[in-house]
């Protein structure tokens, strides 16, 4: 049986985020202060057709509960299929619609954000998902509109699928990272629904997820961008710490330990992918450059090993 999400304290939420938000990565955020993990964004075709990378991208580590599956897709009949599949996956309290990403990619193929165009389509791929799965959460990730801010419509289309929460992002697909974030809006979706709204979007700090909680009165806040590179922000936001607060020891724990994690889980690769992590941790350090240059030609775990803990 997977955890009741006790939406009456305020949550926070990792949000998918493509080639950031493994397993690895959501072992460590879970530890320090994450209440919902999502998976990355599983395409529900690939999933359909039983691709063994997608299997691997939803595996879920011992202590994910609860833990969500995002799911992209444009045609009921495939997002059927792949929450069949799902269905007989232990250890997954729900299944999230991404409604929101703009990457051209998601957007031209009838996904993500391109639902936002097309109401009714968005309510029949998330009906058919509250109808044909068997675990305990529905919910939706969406963005306030394609180019027109929409954010009622989209919400009450939400919340008449069937949906048990929302998460929204308060941006138009039009204006993709850039463009302020429009935390009226999100405040229009919680007005309009009786479901919980997660609030999302440019929360960077522990003093931006306050604000944002009480102009919003959302439920709670999802990181995603805000994490890569600091993902005790997670730990700010749970213990209201500022970022002076943040001792080098806890981050350094925290960047060996999500080291430790991606070696366990991807083996010798987890080094070299673990070098763009390393770029955004050392962001700020002396010798930054020089650091980088070295991790790039590293592939020996135990040399990375050694490196992370002499610079960090």
């Amino acid at each position: 049986m997977s955890t009741t999400i006790d939406f009456s304290k305020s949550l926070v939420v990792l949000a998918p985020l493509a080639g950031y938000t493994d397993l690895p990565f959501r072992t460590v955020v879970k530890k320090i202060g994450v209440d919902i993990t999502i998976s990355e964004m599983i395409s529900s075709n690939a999933l359909a057709y039983n691709s063994k990378k997608t299997m691997k991208m939803i595996q879920k580590a011992s202590n994910e509960d609860p833990y969500f599956v995002q799911l992209s897709g444009n045609n009921p009949n495939i997002v059927k299929e792949a929450v069949e599949i799902l269905n007989d996956i232990d250890g997954i309290a729900g299944i999230d619609l991404n409604c929101g990403c703009p990457a051209p990619k998601v957007f031209n193929h009838g996904s993500g954000s391109n639902l936002l165009g097309d109401l009714p389509r968005l309510g029949e791929i998330l009906s058919t998902i509250k109808k044909y799965s068997n675990k305990k959460y529905t919910t939706a990730k969406v963005r306030i509109g394609v180019d027109e801010k929409i954010p009622r419509d989209i919400a009450k289309v939400v919340e008449q699928s069937g949906a048990d929460m929302i998460s929204v992002h308060g941006r138009t697909k039009k204006g993709a990272y850039k463009a302020p974030v429009d935390y009226d809006a999100i405040a229009e979706v919680k007005d309009s629904v009786k479901i919980p709204v997660i609030a999302n979007g440019d929360i960077k700090n522990y003093e931006i997820a306050q604000k944002v909680l009480e102009h919003t009165k959302a439920n709670g806040v999802m990181i995603g961008r805000g994490a890569i590179g600091k993902p005790w922000i997670f730990y700010q936001v749970k213990n209201g710490l500022k970022d002076e607060q943040i001792s080098n020891e806890l981050k350094k724990q925290i960047i060996i330990e999500h080291f430790e994690q991606m070696i366990d889980f991807y083996h010798e690769y987890g080094v070299v992918m673990f070098r763009k992590h390393l770029h955004t941790y050392s962001k700020g350090y002396d010798g930054a450059n020089e650091f980088r240059q070295k991790v790039n030609q590293i592939t020996d775990p135990y040399i990375m090993s050694d490196l992370i803990n002499q610079f960090f």
